[in-house]
């Protein structure tokens, strides 16, 4: 199986790019935290655990052309969390899903890194409807989905644990479309010649 070719992504303030070998200690940090973990599947990991599931989320590129990519901040170039797709075996749909640092929170970043995500979901992979999954709880979450454009279509059970379905259909996504016509690819700069 080849390597997958995983596009980065940017905003006005931030860079979707691959996650690296050496995110992972802003990423167990990520893991780590209680409240950033509060309304997720999975609780806390351990920095082991961690590096687990990244290598997880890396094969999620590799077997479905898709997976979660690491926010940085542009200004600063710090790691701010991730933002992406989960799509595997057994999932009620094709997931946008994110999850930012404490630090970050607040400051818009969720909804501009997953209207980008979005715009790359209906272009680029093509596809027809994407959903998030929600803890019935997490308002800020449930207003995120909402300035997406995605409206609450039910509910279902992941790992014994209830989770709202907010979802969104090509042809009813307003914002993404006029989002898709900003979004460039990035190109890192070119290394200064070898003289």
């Amino acid at each position: 199986m080849a390597d997958p070719e995983i596009p980065t992504l940017e905003t006005e303030r931030l860079r979707l790019r691959p996650l690296r070998d050496n995110d992972l200690d802003d990423y167990a940090a990520l893991c780590a935290d209680e409240e950033v973990a509060r309304f997720l599947l999975r609780g806390t990991f351990s920095r082991e655990q961690s590096w687990r599931v990244l290598a997880f989320q890396m094969g999620h590129w590799t077997l479905r052309g898709c997976g979660m990519w690491a926010v940085e901040e542009k200004e600063t170039g710090a790691f701010a969390g991730q933002i992406g797709f989960a799509d595997p075996v057994g999932w009620p749909g094709f997931e946008l899903a994110w999850t930012l640092a404490r630090r970050f929170w607040g400051r818009g970043y969720a909804t501009e890194g997953a209207l980008a995500a979005l715009a790359h979901a209906f272009t680029v992979l093509d596809k027809e409807r994407v959903i998030s999954l929600i803890h019935p709880e997490n308002h800020a979450s449930r207003r995120v989905a909402e300035r997406l454009g995605e409206s609450p279509q039910g509910r279902t059970e992941l790992q014994g644990k209830e989770r709202l379905i907010y979802g969104i259909d090509r042809h009813d996504a307003p914002l993404w479309h006029r989002m898709a016509g900003c979004l460039k690819p990035y190109s890192a700069p070119s290394p200064p010649p070898v003289t």
